[in-house]
């Protein structure tokens, strides 16, 4: 493999080497989410709503995808640290044959499934169209995303960890290039709306892949051929399965925890949802910054794990949450000083800006615990140990952060703070937990690679 423009990724490795570069990626990436609404809001109202609606059906087919993509991380990076090349190709085969089928099979279920989707979102019948339209085509083109997620995972685990942020640049471009001819420009006499937004979103999408194969081969990282799969690598597929599924079940009572608590919110009125999503608009810094050091110390502990070297990995992770937590919380403290006057860019409501304040001090105790969790999670992950925190997220989601949320907020009260205190509550307790697994290194043994035995 030519590794001349790769980071090397070993005890050693500066965590903000690998984080910077994720941290951008993952910056233009949300705004990549939201520039088709922006664009949308200034052509018709109906449709924002509308790809609003359908863009939450995407979110819930990513995390199905993310079921192999996360699970190609922990075993790259085991297998890549173990030095075990000889089995790379047909890992790098195995996991993106595997996510294009189940991509394929995904797109065509959402497709075929859209009008029931419809009717079990409530959507108006004035959005209705634009939402099937847009499922249509984007959904329809889910196999891509699929392709994306675990090719830019093996990039990233060998090293190549800037390709994501120039992709998603050039994306970002690509897409808003496209909407403008669509909506505004050359080819907005074709009056296609949102279909026009689609289909540039569908056409970033498959240049985004083709680049990445492109790389993949340009710098010899590896081969694709399904020839590596003979004979066919069962009992590795049915780890990655056995990887990925505890990570999509994490993720998915995560985000139903999260609707529930919305629901609490939206009884508390306008004000109290508007200061909300203002907020979170300005958290998503911080939070983005954990979840790229998160992501950087999944990397390095997946290597030094798979080539036996636990105590640098046990080591490593409390080293790199000396550099990621301080910054988490910096940051986190920032937005709370600074929210009295970066909140007035959104609303000139006072009430609004004043629930806000209070929201953003909580935040400071949500974005520590979050980073906490995230790194340590993560890093379980890596290790192997991916049933615990699954376990732990429906205990303390549901157990801590729902029931503090409601009492505090609601019974007692406080409003839309208090929502955030019980999910502070969940993120703080949840994350001494975790760290206290890594701690007594109950994670020791459960490595995916398999040094004396063939697959």
């Amino acid at each position: 493999m030519n590794k001349k423009n790769a980071i090397v990724i070993d005890e050693k490795t500066p965590l903000l080497m690998l984080a910077g570069p994720m941290f951008l990626e993952l910056l233009l990436n949300t705004m990549l989410n939201n520039v088709d609404m922006l664009m949308l809001s200034h052509y018709d109202e109906y449709a924002v709503g509308a790809v609003g609606n359908a863009n939450t059906i995407m979110f819930m087919m990513n995390i199905l995808f993310n079921v192999i993509a996360t699970a190609t991380s922990v075993v790259v990076a085991q297998y890549l640290g173990a030095g075990q090349f000889d089995k790379m190709n047909m890992i790098y085969t195995l996991a993106a044959a595997v996510n294009l089928v189940i991509g394929i099979i995904l797109s065509g279920i959402f497709c075929a499934a859209n009008p029931l989707i419809m009717n079990f979102l409530h959507v108006s019948p004035q959005m209705r169209p634009y939402s099937m339209i847009y499922i249509y085509i984007v959904g329809g083109g889910g196999f891509l995303t699929a392709v994306f997620n675990v090719m830019l995972q093996i990039m990233r685990c060998n090293g190549y960890t800037r390709i994501g942020m120039w992709i998603t640049f050039a994306i970002n471009i690509i897409n808003i290039a496209g909407n403008y001819l669509f909506l505004y420009g050359p080819l907005g006499f074709l009056k296609m709306g949102v279909a026009g937004v689609a289909i540039s979103t569908i056409a970033a999408r498959f240049l985004a892949v083709v680049s990445l194969i492109a790389f993949f081969y340009a710098t010899k990282t590896g081969r694709l051929s399904l020839r590596y799969l003979k004979p066919f690598p069962g009992r590795l597929l049915v780890k990655m399965i056995k990887i990925g599924l505890p990570t999509a079940g994490e993720q998915l009572t995560y985000n139903l925890y999260q609707t529930t608590l919305l629901s609490f919110v939206n009884a508390m009125g306008n004000d109290a949802v508007n200061a909300r999503a203002y907020c979170n608009s300005l958290i998503s810094f911080a939070m983005i910054f954990s979840n790229a050091c998160a992501m950087s110390t999944q990397i390095i502990t997946g290597h030094l794990v798979g080539a036996g070297k636990e105590d640098e990995a046990y080591k490593r992770v409390f080293r790199t949450l000396r550099t990621s937590m301080p910054i988490t919380i910096a940051l986190a403290s920032a937005n709370a000083i600074l929210c009295g006057y970066t909140l007035q860019f959104f609303t000139r409501n006072q009430n609004i800006i004043m629930l806000g304040q209070m929201i953003m001090i909580a935040d400071i105790f949500v974005e520590t615990g979050r980073c906490l969790n995230m790194t340590f999670v993560s890093s379980l992950k890596a290790a192997g140990a991916y049933v615990f925190p699954l376990v732990m997220g429906l205990l303390c989601n549901w157990g801590l952060g729902l029931t503090t949320g409601y009492v505090v907020g609601v019974v007692l009260g406080v409003g839309v703070a208090g929502i955030y205190a019980g999910t502070a509550t969940d993120e703080c307790i949840r994350g001494l937990i975790v760290m206290y697994y890594w701690y007594r290194k109950k994670w020791i043994g459960k490595s995916v690679v398999e040094k004396k035995r063939d697959l």
